[in-house]
């Protein structure tokens, strides 16, 4: 009797067994944060919407809809309108912080409702960049590689309405992300992209007078100016711990204290105040620190 129960019952077992592995969606994979350890997945959000409105929320309700296990964390939503550079920069110092399968949505986009492309980027070290193909990864890229990069098309990927001409963070990139990070399959999003845009980054150039560089942004709230300078150019100009010295910005000469940020560049600041706004001085602007002994130039 029990011999023909078993052979009864082992028939349909196998049956059940297929049916619940074909019943698993074809979009989804194992290629983003699909929780093989346990773990929730991670989206990572960084936008210049600001946070005088609703966007930011928007962007996170259509994300939770799709992928309600993921956890949303914010880079920052006051990057400078338009400044891409910048973004690009927030972009670079937040994710090496991250492991792989960490999906970063990024939004600043001047080029909406243009033919710029809606991309997500796969780099080398595993983590996803869903975002505008504008020069926005680039800085990530030269620093971790790139593995592919695929063009957001499939609407599936999109969100289940009409697409708007200027709001694509809700319409495409928070919807992508999100399907990311629920699991799909990155390569079903679209075709590869064969060539990102680049951004042309600011450097400063060293000489035998001394290191001439940008301004390029502010670390607010506390209005202090970060300048392109790598420590360790500053570090060639012979200068020592306490050393007073003259500077020009925007051409002008000045006095004032220089200091090696956390992200290894010259920035400028007073102590407990705002060097901006104590000054009146803002991004962009040019520096130029002469080397020990020699004058400031053009002097």
């Amino acid at each position: 009797m029990t011999s023909r129960i078993r052979s009864f019952f082992l028939p349909l077992l196998v049956l059940a067994l297929i049916g619940a592995a074909c019943s698993k969606s074809p979009a989804q994979s194992d290629s983003a944060s699909s929780g093989k350890s346990g773990a929730r997945p991670a989206i990572v959000f960084m936008t210049d919407f600001g946070t005088a409105n609703d966007a930011v929320a928007i962007c996170k309700a259509v994300m939770l809809g799709i992928a309600p296990d993921a956890r949303i964390m914010d880079v920052t939503h006051q990057v400078t309108p338009f400044q891409i550079d910048e973004g690009a920069r927030f972009l670079e110092a937040v994710s090496p912080y991250y492991p792989a399968g960490t999906v970063f949505v990024a939004v600043v986009d001047p080029g909406v409702g243009t033919s710029r492309k809606a991309i997500i980027v796969k780099s080398k070290k595993g983590q996803y960049f869903v975002l505008p193909d504008n020069g926005l990864i680039t800085p990530v890229i030269d620093r971790d590689g790139l593995q592919s990069a695929r063009e957001i098309t499939n609407p599936n990927w999109m969100i289940q309405s009409a697409i708007s001409s200027t709001f694509h963070g809700r319409d495409i990139f928070s919807p992508a992300g999100a399907h990311l990070a629920a699991g799909w399959d990155f390569v079903l999003v679209g075709p590869v992209v064969p060539q990102l845009v680049r951004l042309t980054p600011k450097t400063s150039t060293t000489s035998d007078k001394g290191v001439a560089g940008d301004i390029i942004s502010l670390d607010d709230p506390f209005g202090s100016l970060i300048t392109d300078i790598p420590g360790d150019e500053f570090k060639k100009l012979g200068y020592n711990l306490g050393d007073k010295f003259r500077i020009e910005i925007n051409k002008k000469p000045v006095a004032l204290p220089l200091f090696i940020d956390s992200r290894d560049r010259v920035s400028i600041a007073v102590n407990q105040g705002n060097f901006s706004k104590k000054f009146n001085i803002e991004p962009p602007g040019a520096i130029f620190i002469p080397r020990k002994g020699a004058p400031l130039k053009d002097k």
